[in-house]
C-alpha cells in the first residue's frame, strides 16, 4: 500500500488487488464530529461521489471505473489511471495540441453540466491524459445541481486555477475551453455571463478585506 495523498477529508493510496494496480479513496473519521453524524456524512459523501463518477462516464466524460464500494468503511476502489496530468502536459505541448486539449476539456465540462454534475474542484491537476483521452478525477467536492450559478462557480474555479498555474498560456487555454463548453452545453452563454458576476463579487470581497 502506497499513500499518494493525505488530505483533510480523505486518504488516497495505491493498492494491488488480483494483480491489478488500483486506487483506493478512504474518507477519514473526524473526531470533532458526533460519531453517528460523522459516519452518516462520510457514507453519504462516499455514495454521492460514486454516483457522480458513474453518471459522468454515462454522459461521455472519461473517469476511473468503479471496482468496489464499501459504504461501511467509506472506501471507493477504482481503476488507477496511469497517465500524465494535464497540469504538466499543458506546460510543454505545442500551441495546436494545447488548443485541442483545452477544447476537449471544455466539451467534457459542458457534458457534465448538461447532466447536472458540478465537479467542485476543476483544476488541471484533476485531469489526466491517457490513450488520447482526458480523464476527470476526484469528484469528492462534487454535487448535482441545475443552478446556473453553481456551474459558473465550477467553471470559474478552473479559470482561477489556470491563471495560477498557466498564466503565460491563459488566454489561449481559456478561449479553447469556452469553445468546447459552448459546443456541448446549451446554456453555456448564461453560465459565462454569470461568471462575470461571480468574479465581481470575489473582487468586492477582496477589497472589503
Amino acid at each position: 500500500m502506497e499513500i499518494i495523498y493525505r488530505g483533510a477529508e480523505s486518504i488516497i493510496y495505491i493498492n494491488i488487488i488480483d494483480n491489478q494496480k488500483v486506487l483506493v479513496k478512504e474518507r477519514i473519521k473526524k473526531k470533532y464530529r458526533i460519531p453517528a453524524i460523522d459516519n452518516k456524512l462520510r457514507r453519504f459523501r462516499t455514495r454521492e461521489e460514486t454516483r457522480l463518477l458513474t453518471e459522468a462516464r454515462k454522459c461521455g466524460v472519461p473517469t476511473p471505473k468503479i471496482l468496489d464500494v464499501d459504504e461501511e468503511k467509506c472506501t471507493i476502489v477504482m481503476e488507477f489511471i496511469d497517465g500524465e496530468r494535464i497540469k504538466e502536459l499543458l506546460s510543454k505541448c505545442k500551441e495546436e495540441n494545447m488548443k485541442k486539449i483545452c477544447f476537449e476539456i471544455g466539451c467534457s465540462i459542458g457534458k457534465l453540466h448538461s447532466t447536472g454534475i458540478v465537479h467542485g474542484d476543476l483544476t488541471t491537476s484533476n485531469m489526466i491524459f491517457k490513450d488520447g483521452k482526458i480523464f476527470f478525477i476526484d469528484f469528492g467536492l462534487g454535487f448535482f445541481s441545475k443552478r446556473i450559478e453553481d456551474f459558473a462557480v465550477d467553471l470559474n474555479l478552473l479559470y482561477e486555477a489556470l491563471r495560477s498555474t498557466h498564466y503565460d498560456i491563459l488566454d489561449i487555454c481559456w478561449k479553447s475551453i469556452l469553445s468546447g463548453y459552448i459546443k456541448e452545453y446549451k446554456n453555456a452563454k448564461e453560465v459565462i455571463k454569470k461568471i462575470e458576476e461571480v468574479e465581481k463579487r470575489a473582487r468586492y470581497m477582496e477589497r472589503k478585506r
